[in-house]
């Protein structure tokens, strides 16, 4: 990992945005980006309890990624038809899958959450990766393809290599250097790790430029 360009690209940041993503007068966009409102949302909508009742699991896993501004209304929409199809049995499976994602075994819900979504070619990092990051927005990642291919290329992330089918292994190797990352920077840009990782793509297009 290249350190340096990190800090680089940190310093030249805070020179032009001393406050960070705090003002609104650069980042007029970060009006709309309300992470702890979503947050409190997911929270509530995916609590444990909720489990007990499966298809109220999968409307909340929906409205979740309905709500969220990061996820293209394409994949909305697909993912939209492709639930409304479900069964009782298909309801039950996502719920556990999305239970062991959130509350157990990370690993194995990851994996199933891939398998599922993948019967409906929708197996995608976006739909994947925006619950966990909802819910847990200081440790889990929002995996955007365009930035993260962006990001391993500039950083010099090696032993990683982006493919457009997500991989937990991927996920867990680059949770580690996003991680190390973050270490290595400020917490005005740092606080929620969507703005974390959108703070790396800005500081690499304008170290670009």
């Amino acid at each position: 990992m290249n350190l340096e360009k990190l800090k680089d690209i940190e310093a030249e940041f805070l020179e032009q945005y001393p406050l960070g993503f705090e003002d609104a007068h650069f980042f007029p966009t970060m009006k709309k980006f309300k992470p702890e409102k979503m947050q409190e949302f997911a929270t509530e909508a995916l609590k444990k309890e909720n489990f007990q009742n499966p298809a109220l699991v999968v409307d909340g896993f929906f409205k979740t990624i309905q709500k969220s501004v990061m996820v293209s209304l394409f994949d909305k929409l697909k993912l939209k038809d492709a639930l409304a199809e479900l069964n009782s049995y298909e309801k039950d499976m996502l719920s556990i899958e999305l239970y062991e994602l959130l509350y157990g075994n990370k690993k194995n819900g990851f994996e199933g959450l891939i398998e599922f979504l993948s019967q409906y070619k929708l197996a995608k990092w976006t739909l994947i990766s925006i619950v966990p990051y909802t819910m847990n927005r200081q440790s889990e990642y929002f995996i955007k393809p365009t930035t993260t291919k962006m990001i391993i290329k500039y950083f010099e992330l090696k032993g990683l290599e982006y493919k457009p089918k997500p991989s937990y292994e991927f996920y867990e190797m680059y949770t580690k250097y996003l991680d190390e990352m973050k270490n290595n920077c400020a917490k005005s840009v740092t606080f929620d790790n969507a703005a974390f990782t959108g703070f790396l793509k800005i500081g690499i297009e304008m170290g670009e430029e």
